[in-house]
This record gives structure tokens, C-alpha cells and sequence, in this order.
């Protein structure tokens, strides 16, 4: 018995090994393709005009010296070992930082937060982790927790810094597909003519940034399997030109690698040396992709892939190239100190081709990452609705935003074609990557006090430690503010405008919405027939609202004085986790007495979740509120209070509760019974004027046993159901109130109205087929 017992064991090891190393080959291909082509670039814009190298070889070794401890101190140290802990339940990136910060410390952003969001196992699961990891005396954790939770600014602070960081990615996401793929292509000016290459350069630049946006709309799920080998062959091609050139040229160059020779560079270049670092900063472009693209892998598969592989081909490739560099001192141009002159001249052509290959798969990684980005902006309320398509139905996280595609790819051309160097393009990049890893070392000293419950002496170390290294990086970077690194702030600038406006206006108009809801007992008092006509059909009204009645239901009947015959408030939300398990994802309550046929209904998402279309989504929403009705039936007190509506319980889509009511729709025949199922409803055919195109049933288990009032519940549902749902939209023109400030007036009615004109509308969100939706129209006085 022990022995299957240890057989077992040795299984499930060897397999857990296999999956793990199986990621940790994948993620070559999503994680490290701009990483890996960073030597293209990183000797060619450090020398590019701040410091020349003499034969003394002190700059070339100073360099060297740096681009080492670089990569070692903060892709090695920091990320590997300590960020990728800080995950959010498996997910990185800025705003998993972030998400981690709104859940421990009640900063969240989102104003329709609930106190039943904190039950959610999601949300749960990573504060017990650390509840088994903190240390005892979280004394200063908790003051500057309740000194978080009480100071308004300083939420807005950290949501703003946590909003730079996202939009310094969207700015990435611009300028790393240019600087790859133009420092790819510029291989060929050691092939031709200097007279010919200028004209080879740019076109064939700009035709391969054009190719690579136009093909994202077919995603990459049918040429990702490519991705891995081609970041792989890369990598072994660099580290193998890298120990030939060591061998060849220069075999004592590990002495370089010496702290020493750091000191003495800057001691000799002083502020042309400080100004180069802005060039060797690029060789840890795409490190922070090792955190962001965390939810695609594993903390271990991530690290496996970093230190077995790429870390070590990255050092042998630009060793390589100092080796060479430190015997070859004339240089006739700039041209002769880029990747390409170290290598061979038999093999410059394969090379250049597998660079140019090795580049796309690097943009294409940065360009994935920005559309995931801007898709967790947009479920927390910090963007405009834009159109997400879904180009792989197996493969989680794969997206297209077709606005953002096209919005990319012009800005993209714009600065290849403006720059036309590497220089200008590599403090553009630069800039931005620097500052995008100075947010995550502030948000994760907060990660450190407030989630981990730690010492606030290891996080102020932990600031002071890798900070004061970017920060000089960055310092180094922004002096170059005129040769191209405006362009990220500019960039950024404008993204975190449209941003804070949507935000800004987004909460103006839900505050708008509690100040003028209406109140349940005006509702009650109108009877259960409500005051109007109730006709067939199931009738879904669309609220931000998670309590109350919206002013828009008023205002309907109002005019119309006829509605549906059950009534559902939906309220589609996201939560600051990033997945709502299937069996989390619908709260449900009546609101009122059961004869009013009143539902409340919040359909919860996580900021990394897939939304479903509408025919799957209605009738999860519909099975939901089915068996809401059969389990809460021996529970049901019709004595409730009128005030209360509250009370919700948590009810999970059909598939995830197998013990639960099953809904089968069919074409208008008769529906034959069925001996296997426990529970049929006869459904008898409507008045030919009436006649309708399917025939609903719900399939309800033996046990336990409903009562009467659930079935003739259950029966309305389901007559319901047949004729049709209908989605009632508020469709609202937001205006700045009397006596409010100038600045309120144009921020609201221009800032906010232009982005709530050219977004996506709430039937894009839900897929809402238009024969079934009224929109009605309100001007919010905010």
C-alpha cells in the first residue's frame, strides 16, 4: 500500500514538473520578447552621442558594469524574488497592486461597493495567506490604514499614482513596437549603402508596424504556438554570438562585470556618464511584463524561465558586445557600435531575420498587455466603454479593442516616422518604463505594510533600496526631455485627462443617482399591480444602483404607464478582484412582497473577467432568479419590512450548481414528457394573436419540496420567459448644475459629454440585440 501510495506521489510530482516547465516555455514567447530584445538597442543609445568609448576601455567596462548589476539588482531581485509575490490571487500588474491596496485598506474607487463583495472566496483567499504570514504587532499598518480610510485626498493620491502607472504602460505600448522593430530592421544598413538604407529602413519599418496591428483582429491563438521558438532560437542565437565574440575578442571581460568599473566611469565621464544611463535603463525594457502577465502563468514557471534562460543569455549577449567593442575603437559613425556589427558576417542575414521575427512577437506581447490594461481601466469605472472583442474562446486574457488597435498604430507610425533613430526612440522608452517601475515600488511599499502586514522598516528599506536606483535612472532619462522623452508624458498626459474625466463625471452621475432614487414605499403603495398595466414578458432595467429604486423606472411609468410583468433591476458591477467564480456571480432579492414580481438582480464580474453574450447571459440570469425563488421558498416571511430590501442571496449560474433547477427552451411544439426528470411543467399553447416562437421549462429536483406560492412563481417566470425580454436603457445627458464652477462646467459638459458621446453605449456592454431595447432619456444635474 505504501508503495502505490509513493508512486502516486512521484506521479503527481513529475506531472506538476511537466505543467510547470511547460509554462515557464510558453511564457518565453508573452513575457520576455521585449526583454530579450533589448540588446539591439542598449549599447547603441548609451554611446549614441553622451560618452564616446577610448582605448582605455573604461566606458565600454563601465558600461558593462551597469547593465549587469541593472539586470540583476532590479529584473533578478526585485521582480523574481520579491514583486511577484504581491500577486492578486494569481494576477499582476499595477492594478493588482492597486486591487490588493482597495480591498485591505477600503480605498476603493468604485462607488457601488457592497459589504457581501467581502464574502466572495476571492476576496477572501489571499487575506488569509497573509493573515498566516504577518507579523504580530501590525500597529503602524493599522493607523495608516484607518488614516487611508478616513482622508478622501489621499485616496485620490493613490488612485492617481496607480492611474499614471497604467497610462506610462499605454504610452509603452506606443513606443516599444517602434524601437523593436526599427532596431531590428536597422540591421540592414550594415548590408547596403548608406545612401540606400535610409530608404529601406523606414518603409520596411512602417510596413511591418502596419502588418502588425492590421492581423490583431484574428488574435493569437492560431500563430501563438510560434511565439515560444521563436523568443527561444533568439535567445540562444544572442548568447551563442556572445561567447564566440568573449572567446574570440576579448576572454578577460568578466573583470567588467566588477562594481568597481561603475565608479570609475562616472568618475570619468561625470555628466555625460549620467546622462548615458538613460541608454542603459533600456536593457530592462519589459521587465514589469514578468509581473503584469502573472495571470497567464505561474509565480514558478516565471522565475524558472528568468533565471534558468533568459537572464543568463541576456548577460552572455552584451558581454559579447563589449568583448568587441574593447578591441575595435575606431568608429566611423554610430552605425558600428548597435548589435549587429558584433556579429558575424556570414550570419548577419539569418540573424537579421530572426531579430526582426524576435521583435514582433516582443510588440505583440506589449500590445496584448495594453488592451488587458485598458479593459481593467474600464471595468473600474477609469475609462470610457470601449468594444472588447474575444479572439480565442480557450485561451483566457486574449482581447482586441478595435478603437485602441487603430489609436496605437497611428500614434505608433507617428513617432517612427518623427524619430527616425534609435536614440530619440530609446529615451522615449525609456522614460516611460522607468516610471511605470517607480509606481509599482511605491504601491508595493504600501503591498508590503498593508497586505503583508510586515515591519514598516523593511518597506521604507524597500523604497529606499530600489528607489533611489530608478530614480536615478529616471533623472538620467527626463533631462532628455527635449530629444524625446515628452513624448511619454505627453502621452500619458492625455490619457490620465480622459481618465480622471470619466472617473470624475462617472461618480458625479451615481451620486446623482442615490440622491434621486425613489423610495420602496412610494413603490409599495401603488399595489402589486404597481398602478399600470402589467404585460407579458420579463422586463430588465439597468441600474448603477445597488439599493433603492432609480429615478429612471419613475420617469418611465410616468409616461408609459404599462410594464412588464416581472420586473428585474439589473445591476452589472465589478469587483476589486479579478475573477467572480460562476457560483458567486448573481445576488438576487425580491424587493417587496412576492406577488409584485419585483427582482433585484447584481451580476458581479472581477476587472479580469470574460462578460457572456446575451442569449447565454439571459437565460443564467433567468435559471438564477428560478432557483433564487426554489430555495428561498420555506424561507420566504411575508411579514418582512417594506423598508428592507437588503436581503440577497447569492445564487450561481446553471452550470455551476448541478443540484439546481435546469431551464430548457424549445421551438413552439409540444414538448413530450420526459421519465428521467423529476419535475415537468405543462405549458399550454397561447391564443393564436399570443403565439409565440419557444416554449420555456424549468427541470426542478425532487427535493426539497416547494410551495405553492414558488410554483405559481416559477410558472409566471416561465410564461414570462416566453414572451421575450425586453432591456430598458437610461440613456443620460449629463449637465453641470446652476452655481457650480467653471471649471466643474467645462469638465462635465464638454470633457465628459464628448467621451460619453464617442464611447461604447450599455448595449455593447451586454450585447443587447436592439429589437429588444428602450432607451429612455434623463438630464442629470450634477
Amino acid at each position: 500500500m505504501d508503495l502505490e501510495t509513493g508512486a502516486h506521489r512521484n506521479h503527481l510530482k513529475k506531472e506538476s514538473w511537466r505543467t510547470v516547465l511547460t509554462l515557464a516555455y510558453q511564457s518565453l514567447g508573452v513575457v520576455y520578447g521585449d526583454l530579450s530584445t533589448s540588446p539591439l538597442y542598449v549599447y547603441k543609445s548609451t554611446f549614441a552621442e553622451d560618452i564616446t568609448h577610448s582605448e582605455t576601455n573604461e566606458e565600454i567596462f563601465g558600461v558593462l558594469s551597469f547593465v549587469f548589476w541593472t539586470l540583476t539588482l532590479v529584473p533578478l531581485l526585485k521582480y523574481v524574488f520579491i514583486v511577484l509575490r504581491a500577486d492578486d490571487n494569481g494576477e499582476g500588474g499595477t492594478f493588482a497592486l492597486y486591487s490588493l491596496l482597495c480591498r485591505h485598506a477600503r480605498v476603493n474607487a468604485l462607488p457601488n461597493r457592497q459589504v457581501a463583495d467581502e464574502d466572495l472566496s476571492e476576496y477572501k483567499k489571499k487575506d488569509n495567506l497573509i493573515a498566516t504570514s504577518g507579523s504580530k504587532n501590525p500597529s503602524f499598518g493599522s493607523s495608516l490604514k484607518s488614516t487611508l480610510e478616513k482622508h478622501r485626498v489621499l485616496q485620490r493620491i493613490l488612485l492617481v499614482l496607480a492611474l499614471i502607472g497604467t497610462c506610462m504602460v499605454i504610452g509603452d505600448g506606443v513606443l516599444t513596437p517602434a524601437l523593436s522593430v526599427f532596431s531590428a530592421v536597422s540591421g540592414v544598413e550594415l548590408s547596403l549603402s548608406k545612401e540606400h538604407h535610409k530608404y529601406v529602413e523606414l518603409p520596411a519599418s512602417c510596413a511591418i508596424l502596419i502588418a502588425l496591428f492590421a492581423l490583431q483582429h484574428y488574435g493569437t491563438h492560431r500563430v501563438g504556438f510560434l511565439f515560444a521558438p521563436v523568443v527561444l532560437i533568439w535567445l540562444l542565437c544572442i548568447s551563442g554570438i556572445g561567447i564566440y565574440n568573449i572567446v574570440h575578442w576579448n576572454p578577460h571581460i568578466y573583470k567588467a562585470l566588477s562594481p568597481y568599473y561603475m565608479y570609475k566611469f562616472l568618475k570619468k565621464t561625470q555628466k555625460g556618464g549620467w546622462m548615458s544611463l538613460g541608454g542603459i535603463l533600456l536593457c530592462i525594457t519589459g521587465s514589469e511584463a514578468m509581473f503584469a502577465d502573472l495571470g497567464h502563468f505561474s509565480q514558478l514557471s516565471i522565475k524558472i524561465a528568468f533565471t534558468s534562460l533568459v537572464y543568463p543569455s541576456l548577460i552572455l549577449a552584451y558581454m559579447g558586445q563589449a568583448a568587441y567593442l574593447s578591441t575595435h575603437h575606431v568608429i566611423e559613425s554610430d552605425y558600428q557600435i548597435g548589435f549587429y556589427v558584433s556579429v558575424p558576417d556570414k550570419l548577419r542575414w539569418p540573424v537579421l531575420v530572426i531579430a526582426i521575427l524576435a521583435a514582433v512577437v516582443g510588440s505583440q506581447a506589449i500590445i496584448t498587455g495594453t488592451f488587458s490594461i485598458i479593459k481593467q481601466c474600464s471595468s473600474l469605472g477609469c475609462f470610457p466603454k470601449v468594444k472588447i472583442v474575444h479572439t480565442s474562446s480557450k485561451v483566457h486574457g486574449q482581447i482586441y479593442i478595435p478603437e485602441i488597435n487603430w489609436i496605437l498604430m497611428l500614434l505608433c507610425l507617428a513617432v517612427t516616422i518623427g524619430f527616425r533613430d534609435t536614440k530619440r526612440l530609446g529615451n522615449a522608452s525609456g522614460l516611460a518604463v522607468i516610471t511605470v517601475m517607480l509606481v509599482t515600488t511605491c504601491l508595493m511599499s504600501l503591498v508590503i505594510v498593508l497586505c503583508w502586514e510586515k515591519s514598516v522598516l523593511l518597506a521604507i528599506g524597500f523604497v529606499f533600496f530600489f528607489g533611489t536606483i530608478e530614480a536615478l535612472y529616471f533623472s538620467a532619462s527626463l533631462i532628455k526631455f527635449l530629444q524625446g522623452a515628452w513624448v511619454p508624458i505627453a502621452l500619458a498626459f492625455i490619457f490620465l485627462l480622459i481618465m480622471c474625466v470619466w472617473h470624475y463625471g462617472s461618480l458625479k452621475k451615481y451620486e446623482f443617482d442615490v440622491q434621486n432614487k425613489v423610495s420602496i414605499n412610494w413603490l409599495l403603495s401603488l399595489g402589486p399591480s404597481l398602478g399600470i398595466v402589467r404585460v407579458r414578458g420579463i422586463g430588465l432595467i439597468q441600474t448603477e444602483l445597488v439599493s433603492g429604486i432609480p429615478a429612471i423606472f419613475s420617469h418611465f411609468v410616468t409616461n408609459l404607464p404599462a410594464f412588464h410583468q416581472v420586473l428585474v433591476f439589473l445591476c452589472i458591477k465589478s469587483v476589486p478582484v479579478p475573477h467572480v467564480g460562476p457560483e458567486e456571480r448573481f445576488l438576487i432579492g425580491h424587493i417587496g412582497p412576492r406577488e409584485y414580481r419585483l427582482y433585484r438582480c447584481i451580476v458581479r464580474y472581477g476587472y479580469r473577467d470574460v462578460h457572456k453574450d446575451d442569449t447565454e447571459f439571459e437565460k443564467d440570469l433567468v435559471c438564477s432568479i428560478a432557483e433564487f425563488i426554489r430555495a428561498g421558498s420555506t424561507e420566504f416571511n411575508a411579514d418582512m419590512p417594506k423598508e428592507e430590501d437588503d436581503k440577497m442571496t447569492v445564487v450561481g449560474t446553471c452550470s455551476s450548481n448541478a443540484a439546481g433547477i435546469r431551464l430548457r427552451e424549445e421551438d413552439n411544439e409540444e414538448i413530450e414528457t420526459d421519465p428521467g426528470t423529476s419535475e415537468q411543467r405543462e405549458i399550454k399553447s397561447p391564443p393564436p394573436a399570443m403565439q409565440l416562437k419557444k416554449r420555456v421549462r424549468f427541470i426542478v429536483p425532487e427535493s426539497p419540496e416547494i410551495d405553492k406560492a414558488a410554483r405559481e412563481e416559477l410558472q409566471e417566470l416561465m410564461e414570462a420567459r416566453e414572451a421575450g425580454v425586453a432591456y430598458i436603457l437610461g440613456n443620460s445627458y449629463v449637465r453641470a448644475k446652476q452655481g457650480s464652477s467653471m471649471l466643474k462646467k467645462f469638465v462635465i459638459n464638454y470633457g465628459y459629454e464628448f467621451l460619453r458621446r464617442n464611447s461604447r453605449g450599455p448595449t455593447h456592454a451586454l450585447t443587447v440585440p436592439h429589437a429588444s431595447t428602450l432607451e429612455v432619456g434623463m438630464i442629470y444635474n450634477v
